[in-house]
């Protein structure tokens, strides 16, 4: 799966070019990579008409020609405030707009479909942070919070045929068969969860959903499927919480990354040296019998990635899917009454709510025009899905509106699209369809206890969700 031989170590041969800046300290606090991963490049693409010449970005702070009257950057609000109206003015400045990030970072946000659809599978489009320009020259201050995101080792920091190497290992192990056959469990958890809700809830009859459900259950089902003890739980979530906020300082999310990635380490120790039916046993099995196998660093990486993208994503969108329900309670009756079903629910969920917002990242490898702009080598682009999945240009006029019996000729990209597309996407629309349909059947006049409008939003601006979910078993 790789283009040579694999180093005796496990490793994957890199590419022997020295870094292009001062050395990055890894999430963990332990030593950098001895260098990039290099990614695979196309040739330039088809030009069968010349358009007129894009607009550049501006330098940071610089004044931005994407918005009326010349406005600076946005500058992303960390706590996730806003979020429909915020998205809104996005795609209203274009498909590619300049952003500034915690740090004073610059940045673009693909804010429109079918240009996020373009970056999210163009081939000069890059994962490896040895494409970050920013990181390499100064620009992005030390401890910054969202290192974790481009330097991790795993997949999503891959490109070309180190990303199939990596992605081969998993698929090998999480496989179609393997999520199906969780469907049992999946049930027999919801169930469990649902008896113990009255009991959760407070002296006023409310019970948190997404602390009491939302959140027990994905977890559980991940940590299971990894082979993580149950007492470690509550403080993974903690530590992922910490991780994808966008609020916390440089501080907390350092000590959160070596945390977690001591504790993830202890996880594949203990699974090695007393394998069983689980996924981390599995991964270890493919890395001693594979010449392409995971180091240690990798296999780490690859249980950080699956344990927050895990449970983060369903987390948010069970939530986000209650809340649709129950401030428009006609389309829980068109369920009800056979004319759109659970997976419509779910799919229209993450489209009108996608569980993230704005999902770093990405470089383009050469100066690239993407809808109309020209973005510079070695920018960071997030990928706004919450953005694009309102987009009208994609969605129609009532992009905004919640509809489960909407039947779009284009499809969401809540999941991603190309190389990357998120291998538990079958997992997540499996718990969500299981556990809504039962939550709904259980309580069938369960509504919210706040008006949605008044719920606190989740402090992240990656993230896309409420920071709790207070409702009423009975109505």
């Amino acid at each position: 799966m790789t283009d040579g031989q694999p180093k005796s170590d496990g490793r994957p041969k890199t590419d022997g070019r020295p870094k292009t800046g001062p050395e990055q300290p890894m999430p963990d606090g332990g030593q950098p990579t001895t260098g990039p991963r290099q990614p695979t490049t196309a040739g330039q693409p088809p030009t069968d008409a010349r358009p007129p010449a894009p607009a550049p970005l501006p330098p940071p702070g610089a004044a931005c020609p994407a918005h009326s009257g010349g406005g600076a950057p946005h500058r992303l609000a960390p706590g996730g405030a806003g979020r429909a109206a915020a998205d809104a003015l996005l795609r209203e400045a274009g498909a590619v707009v300049p952003v500034l990030l915690p740090g004073e970072v610059p940045a673009v946000a693909v804010t429109r479909h079918a240009v996020l659809r373009e970056v999210l599978a163009h081939p000069e489009v890059a994962k490896n942070a040895c494409h970050f320009a920013a990181l390499h020259d100064g620009t992005v201050p030390p401890g910054w919070p969202l290192t974790t995101f481009a330097t991790v080792d795993g997949m999503t920091t891959a490109d070309g045929a180190d990303h199939r190497r990596l992605r081969g290992l998993v698929t090998k192990v999480f496989t179609a068969r393997r999520v199906a056959a969780l469907r049992p469990r999946v049930v027999e958890l919801t169930a469990g969860l649902l008896d113990g809700l009255p009991g959760a809830a407070a002296a006023d009859g409310t019970v948190d959903l997404r602390r009491h459900f939302a959140y027990p259950l994905p977890m559980s089902v991940i940590c299971e499927l990894l082979g993580v003890d149950a007492a470690l739980r509550d403080r993974l979530h903690e530590l992922s919480n910490l991780i994808v906020g966008t609020t916390g300082t440089a501080d907390e999310v350092q000590a959160a990354n070596r945390e977690i990635t001591a504790v993830l380490g202890e996880v594949a120790e203990a699974r090695r040296a007393d394998p069983g039916d689980d996924l981390t046993s599995a991964l270890i099995a493919a890395q001693e019998e594979d010449g392409d196998r995971l180091s240690a660093r990798e296999l780490v990486g690859t249980l950080l990635l699956m344990i927050i993208a895990g449970h983060e994503t369903t987390l948010n969108l069970i939530t986000n899917a209650v809340r649709a329900l129950c401030t428009d309670r006609g389309q829980l009756e068109l369920v009800r009454a056979g004319r759109a079903t659970w997976d419509d629910v779910v799919e229209e969920t993450l489209r009108h709510d996608s569980p993230v917002a704005h999902f770093p990242f990405r470089y383009p490898v050469r100066d690239l025009e993407l809808g109309g702009t020209v973005v510079p080598r070695g920018t960071p682009m997030l990928a706004s899905y919450s953005a694009a999945g309102r987009d009208p240009e994609a969605y129609g006029p009532d992009a905004d509106r919640f509809d489960v019996t909407r039947r779009p000729a284009t499809r969401h990209l809540s999941f991603g699209h190309g190389p990357h597309y998120c291998l538990g996407a079958p997992l997540a629309r499996l718990e969500a369809t299981v556990a809504l349909e039962a939550l709904f059947t259980r309580y069938p006049a369960l509504d919210l206890a706040v008006p949605d409008a008044e719920l606190p939003p989740h402090q992240s601006f990656i993230g896309n969700s409420t920071h709790v979910l207070p409702v009423r078993l009975t109505g």
